[in-house]
């Protein structure tokens, strides 16, 4: 049973292998689950957006959910006197639903919140780090890695593990396959993770003191999180400084990677119980997985010697094929606005 969100009550994990994860949401009377997936995203938008820097919200108020949907992005109004709202480059909007859906349709933030729920759920994870709450402008998109969390070493469930992921949300598979290629590429090299790794321990001193935390219930856990919280920081600021070795590092570095895509499965199937509908799925997914194999090998092979993509990283796929990426969107932008106004 999933940990945190019970998210196994919609989302069912249908492949678990050590390097490929793949998930699937059913019908209801042939109607795909939509409102249920979308509510359960939106369960974990708090856990997202605060991760563990005020303390462990095991519970929470309105004003929480409020702030935690407002810090994912701002969603903007239309004005067809802002000049700004009134052209996508030399082209007028058709109306404002269309300049919606050119704010929010390509935007990562949801692509992320999916991650982080099955990171947290299937996994059982704990966030180390919320860039989302780390933000200085409710505006703009958050660069580079897209979860940093702390979980179980897969290879050694008697170990802790980094986990530093990266997500998808797209039209196809293949293309969302090749976008997760593009940052294998250009987020596991040195200079990118020296990077990250900076201003990740620039965040070190960014969490609720022991002395003012208040919740008894949970001041145990809390201890606990600190506790790992500065082992990893203090790993991580001594790869930076060059005391210790970044493949040292790597050694116990978990690498999930998530796409979230629109399957033409759902063209021709309704029930996800069937034998055809679990055949065809699992045919997709193992074609997708070795299109990302393929290029994770190119990408190897001609990568520098000395860089950690060279060698063989830990890295997880994870593939969540749905009926329609844009609607999905548009129903979550939806209800994060209803919440920001709440």
């Amino acid at each position: 049973m999933s940990k945190y969100f019970n998210s196994d009550s919609i989302i069912t994990e249908h492949i678990s292998e050590a390097q490929l994860k793949a998930y699937f949401v059913g019908f209801d009377f042939g109607v795909f689950r939509y409102e249920a997936l979308t509510n359960k995203i939106m369960e974990a938008i708090v856990d997202f957006a605060f991760g563990c820097h005020e303390g462990i919200l095991s519970t929470y108020k309105l004003a929480e959910l409020r702030d935690a949907a407002q810090l994912i992005y701002k969603i903007e109004e239309y004005d067809p006197n802002n000049k700004n709202h009134l052209k996508k480059g030399n082209i007028p909007y058709k109306n404002a639903e269309e300049f919606k859906e050119s704010r929010y349709y390509n935007r990562g933030e949801f692509g992320e919140l999916i991650l982080h729920l099955i990171l947290r759920d299937f996994m059982e994870t704990t966030p180390l780090l919320s860039k989302i709450f780390m933000k200085d402008s409710t505006g703009i998109t958050v660069k580079g890695l897209d979860a940093v969390h702390i979980g179980r070493d897969l290879s050694d469930p008697t170990k802790k593990s980094l986990y530093l992921g990266e997500s998808k949300l797209h039209r196809t598979g293949e293309t969302g396959v090749k976008e997760l290629l593009k940052d294998v590429k250009e987020h596991f090299n040195r200079n990118f993770l020296k990077g990250e790794f900076l201003l990740i321990g620039n965040k070190k001193n960014n969490f609720l003191p022991i002395d003012e935390y208040k919740d008894k219930n949970t001041i145990d856990d809390y201890k606990e999180f600190i506790k790992e919280k500065n082992y990893w920081y203090n790993k991580l600021k001594a790869v930076q400084k060059g005391e210790e070795k970044l493949q040292d590092i790597f050694s116990s570095v978990t690498i999930p990677m998530i796409c979230t895509y629109t399957s033409a499965l759902f063209e021709t199937h309704t029930d996800e119980s069937t034998d055809e509908f679990k055949s065809e799925f699992k045919k997709e997914i193992e074609s997708l997985q070795k299109k990302f194999q393929d290029g994770v090998e190119l990408i190897k092979q001609n990568a520098t010697v000395g860089e950690p993509i060279a060698t063989d990283l830990n890295i997880i796929l994870m593939l969540f094929p749905i009926p329609d990426k844009k609607i999905l969107v548009k129903k979550l932008h939806e209800k994060l606005s209803h919440q920001q106004r709440a």
